[in-house]
């Protein structure tokens, strides 16, 4: 196997056990242990507890070992984090948590880029929301996430603002979540997809008002559909926001 996807597969292993639990804070992880653990070579090893380390999950200190650190010292909006607690018990909490910070930001880069996304920007989300109109039509979740995640990459940069474009990953990554842990329908629900149609002809014709509105409404719909299924992690989102 080559040496990325050594490291790939040992880094993602480490990641799912601390986040789930079964390397509680103050655990500590030895090198040896997870060469023997893995079967991998010491160099890979250390490129895996070096990622967790700049993620704030775990802590090198010479004569102790590698220690987990208390959730609160995690670098919470790193995609690896998201995806790794989406797809942990966890995940619940967390689609609550992503959907009240993205109540926070999209809407008002929804208004920003009324005000500033060029022709070209303008033509990608007009364009994303009809394939998503499409896609969802037919079933094929897959294109239909790539559509959705382009749809709110393009918008965030189109707010002008460096900042609010550095969140297209973590956006990608709930979205991405939803569909890769079966939490969507076959067919996604109208309502969700018409708000991305509604968003994309509000930027085009420069109605911030209507921009932020229209995206403030697939956020809610999100947020909705977390809190009606929270208690049941295997149907959550089934009739709900597929933003």
């Amino acid at each position: 196997m080559a040496r990325t996807a050594l490291h790939d597969n040992v880094l993602d292993a480490l990641g799912h056990r601390i986040v789930s639990g079964d390397l509680a804070p103050g655990a500590v992880i030895t090198l040896d242990s997870v060469d023997s653990g893995y079967d991998v070579s010491r160099s890979v090893s250390r490129e895996a507890v070096r990622v967790l380390e700049s993620m704030g999950m775990v802590a090198s200190r010479r004569r102790v070992g590698v220690t987990v650190q208390p959730r609160t010292s995690w670098h919470v909006f790193d995609p690896r984090l998201i995806r790794w607690r989406l797809a942990s018990a966890d995940r619940a909490a967390q689609l609550t948590s992503l959907g009240e910070l993205r109540s926070g930001f999209e809407p008002v880069a929804a208004g920003l880029a009324a005000l500033r996304a060029t022709p070209e920007q303008c033509g990608v989300l007009t364009s994303a929301a009809s394939d998503m109109v499409v896609h969802g039509r037919s079933g094929d979740l897959e294109a239909f996430l790539a559509a959705d995640v382009a749809f709110h990459r393009v918008l965030l940069e189109a707010s002008g603002n460096e900042m609010l474009a550095a969140l297209g990953d973590v956006v990608a990554e709930v979205l991405a979540g939803r569909t890769h842990h079966h939490l969507m329908p076959v067919h996604p629900k109208d309502e969700a997809v018409d708000l991305h149609v509604e968003v994309a002809r509000a930027v085009r014709s420069r109605d911030e008002g209507a921009a932020r509105a229209a995206m403030a409404a697939i956020i809610a719909e999100a947020t909705g559909a977390v809190a009606a299924d929270a208690g049941d992690s295997t149907t959550l989102g089934d009739d709900g926001d597929h933003a």
